[in-house]
């Protein structure tokens, strides 16, 4: 026996049959989505993501807690067959019968990039949020759906840069993407741009600076938010890389508490880095990772700043989600 923590006693697992489990894990082991199997398992034993990850470690198998939050969500999907060794160990972990949990995420390969679905925007953002922002975007003639929204571009690269004055406030805010076409014709990306409390939107400036020119705009003030049409020269033939980048101009005067990057489909490199005044440095960086922006870290890690007052935090094969940089001041 195992002891996970001030719970009840785990028994080390065995083979178990399907008939001792609750018959909706039941079920769903038998004919269900893998997540939702994933998901009942873990609520059945009352293991926590953390918990549940030390056990694994347990047996060898280091996986992130990020990634298993993704997995009982849905948002992503074991590979085949480099995940097998770590979708067997959950089914020891979480007691269930050999291979219940293998035979839902099937026989294949792993699928190519970006043919799984993206999270919506209201599977990251709290509140009404996530609709007003699908409001903005639909006012942009962005697809019905906002899963669809710019899903015919996979993010290979993203590169964001904010500076930060003396007063502690954003004074600009540049972004390059390095995309790849998923299929013929993608002529355009939608950015989404949410200030800080206080913001004044209709004040804020979005700048092409090269691969795009600006389109239609829509903000919405009540919720300091703003989405932009970007348009490329031509469209896209499938498979072409395609750079562009932009610059943000926000005067809001509002003290900057950090910047989180909302990730609705994987992103294969994240680069974010904040300059400081010399005369102006934080008390506290921390870089992070979080499920939704209501959730607590899945990662979290205190970062540097190097002596001209640049802070980096990079994020590998990050997403869905939201990655950023947490600052606290004095």
């Amino acid at each position: 026996m195992a002891r996970d923590g001030d719970g009840p006693l785990i028994m080390e697992p065995g083979r178990r049959g399907a008939s001792e489990l609750p018959p909706e894990l039941g079920e769903a082991l038998r004919s269900g989505e893998f997540h939702q199997a994933l998901r009942l398992a873990i609520a059945h034993r009352g293991l926590s993501l953390a918990r549940l990850r030390a056990h694994l470690a347990l047996r060898g198998v280091h996986i992130g807690q990020s990634t298993l939050s993704y997995w009982q969500r849905g948002l992503r999907q074991p590979e085949v067959p480099k995940a097998l060794p770590a979708v067997r160990a959950l089914e020891s972990v979480l007691q269930l019968p050999a291979d219940s949990l293998v035979v839902l995420i099937g026989p294949r390969t792993a699928r190519p990039r970006g043919h799984q679905a993206a999270a919506s925007f209201h599977d990251l953002r709290s509140g009404e949020m996530g609709a007003i922002v699908e409001q903005l975007m639909s006012d942009l003639g962005a697809p019905p759906t906002s899963r669809q929204s710019n899903s015919d571009l996979e993010m290979l690269s993203v590169h964001d840069q904010i500076t930060i004055d003396e007063q502690k406030h954003q004074v600009k805010f540049r972004t390059r993407l390095v995309t790849r076409a998923r299929r013929h014709g993608p002529d355009r990306y939608v950015a989404v741009y949410n200030g800080d409390p206080g913001c004044r939107i209709d004040d804020v400036e979005l700048i092409t600076a090269e691969g795009c020119r600006v389109g239609r705009i829509r903000r919405h003030p009540a919720r300091e938010t703003m989405a932009t049409e970007l348009l490329f020269d031509r469209k896209l033939a499938e498979g072409e890389i395609h750079v562009f980048c932009f610059e943000i101009h926000d005067n809001s005067a509002v003290t900057f508490p950090g910047y989180y990057r909302m990730l609705r489909d994987q992103c294969a490199s994240y680069l974010l880095q904040l300059q400081f005044a010399p005369t102006a440095m934080p008390a506290r960086i921390t870089r992070e990772v979080r499920a939704r922006d209501d959730a607590l870290p899945v990662e979290a890690e205190e970062l540097p700043c190097d002596t001209g007052g640049v802070t980096s935090g990079y994020f590998r094969d990050t997403g869905p989600g939201l990655a950023g940089i947490a600052v606290e001041w004095n």
